[in-house]
């Protein structure tokens, strides 16, 4: 039976056709311009607009609201750190590390909150994570996670140890780390429905509208945002563009557009969800190097992503999701290994996006007064709740107060760029290459293996 490839993402699939807003038309002036309309942009107008209704809000984008990352992504409002506790430490302190943690922990529910709140229908569950070990190295990292947890202040009631079957029977697993700090979302559901609550507040958002230079605040003129259809100046230019940063010529080293690719089944019929057990909204992932993530769907299917092909030469970037066919061959392959019952349940679609990885794997958010000009992002996949802190911050940040939020150690974090192509692409390629070497070997391995670290070492983790 033949699948839906790329047009986006299944979750846009699942909704009414898109029908893109009006594009800018002319010239126009603003207090606060954001370019991307994905979950950052939209975040920051809503807060913005809650904090103070007068502000004239402009958002800018290339397609529709939610065509990127915000709505291809697996669905998990994870409250991990997008980027590392340690980093952060180093330079700020742990008790920094510590409140920035427990901030993307309340973050998840303030998440669940505003969706309720604002009447956004997009399958929110806060349904926790359950992480799995399927070898012993992997079951050795799981006891090395919950000790680095537990040096770092979480008790019995953000991380433990739970028996796998207990929630889902995921075949060969040898044991499972589970935290209540993680919601089950339908992307393009939040998305969409961001967008439409903060047009509703007032915020103009053009759409089919692509930013092609952005120039900064001086003593004579407002910062501005360019496009071929007119130019927007505004106080502040906010660049919210997650993977899609690289396109801008003055940033196209600043963050790797890092591809990561998901597959999604038809409905399973309940024999096979009986002998999978997952009753729950409860999200899914391994301790693999070449790790996997998935969500069972409110409509009954299980959406199984992984890394497939992770980069293109150059930081290039796919039009619509399309999926090269070995990268859905392996996803099959994988999710028929952690549930066999699913060998006959045919695929309904499969797609790909990228997201923003910074040098160091830590995600940043800065704005700077004289220039007018700010951003967000680098969120290595942990975008899905990061975006809303970021909206927040920014939020404090555009309107000068001196909060909890802005003193969080990703605030003006700084990291040297990307190198040059084509040692760009060979360290990519010979990343995860070596992280997929390291999960054969760890099959007959009892610890994490070598090629592993030398992974970690080139990836700058």
């Amino acid at each position: 039976m033949s699948f839906v490839n790329g047009s986006v993402s299944y979750w846009f699939r699942e909704l009414a056709p898109v029908d893109p807003g009006a594009p800018l038309s002319g010239h126009t002036q603003a207090d606060v311009c954001v370019i991307g309309a994905g979950y950052t942009g939209l975040w920051t107008a809503y807060y913005l607009k809650q904090a103070q209704p007068d502000l004239r809000i402009v958002v800018l984008e290339k397609e529709f609201a939610g065509y990127g990352a915000s709505g291809r992504n697996g669905g998990w409002v994870v409250g991990e750190i997008a980027g590392s506790a340690q980093a952060y430490a180093r330079v700020h302190g742990r008790d920094a590390a510590v409140r920035l943690q427990r901030t993307m922990f309340d973050t998840v529910e303030e998440i669940v909150k505003v969706a309720a709140a604002e009447g956004i229908d997009a399958d929110v569950i806060k349904s926790g994570q359950l992480t799995v070990a399927r070898n012993d190295a992997q079951r050795a990292r799981l006891g090395d996670t919950l000790a680095h947890a537990r040096e770092w202040g979480w008790g019995e009631d953000d991380l433990m140890t739970v028996a796998a079957d207990d929630r889902i029977r995921v075949a060969g697993a040898t044991g499972a780390l589970w935290t209540p700090h993680c919601a089950r979302v339908q992307p393009a559901k939040l998305a969409r429905g961001l967008a439409d609550t903060v047009r509703a507040l007032g915020v103009r958002i053009y759409e089919n509208t692509t930013v092609e230079s952005v120039r900064p605040r001086t003593a004579s003129s407002s910062a501005a945002a360019i496009t071929a259809r007119g130019t927007v100046t505004a106080d502040y230019i906010i660049r919210a563009t997650e993977g899609f940063t690289a396109t801008f010529a003055s940033s196209h080293r600043d963050w790797l557009p890092m591809n990561s690719s998901m597959i999604v089944t038809e409905p399973l019929p309940d024999a096979v969800w009986r002998e999978i057990g997952w009753q729950g909204g409860e999200l899914l992932g391994d301790m693999a190097h070449y790790y996997m993530y998935a969500q069972r769907t409110a409509d009954g299917r299980i959406a199984f992503g992984g890394r497939g092909k992770p980069y293109r030469y150059s930081s290039r970037i796919d039009a619509d999701g399309q999926t090269q066919q070995w990268t859905v061959d392996v996803l099959r392959a994988m999710l028929t290994d952690f549930f066999p019952a699913t060998a006959e349940v045919p695929l309904a679609h499969a797609w790909s996006g990228v997201l923003a990885v910074p040098r160091d794997w830590c995600s940043s958010i800065a704005l700077d007064h004289d220039t007018g000009l700010g951003y967000a992002g680098g969120y290595t996949g942990h975008g899905v709740a990061t975006t809303n802190l970021a909206g927040r911050t920014l939020r404090d940040l555009l309107l000068r107060r001196d909060t909890e939020l802005t003193s969080l150690p990703w605030v003006n974090w700084r990291v040297r760029r990307w190198e040059p192509e084509p040692l760009r692409w060979i360290g990519v390629q010979l990343m995860y290459s070596l992280y997929r070497a390291a999960d054969h070997r760890e099959t007959r391995l009892g610890h994490t293996s070598r090629i592993a670290r030398m992974a970690d070492l080139i990836s700058g983790r």
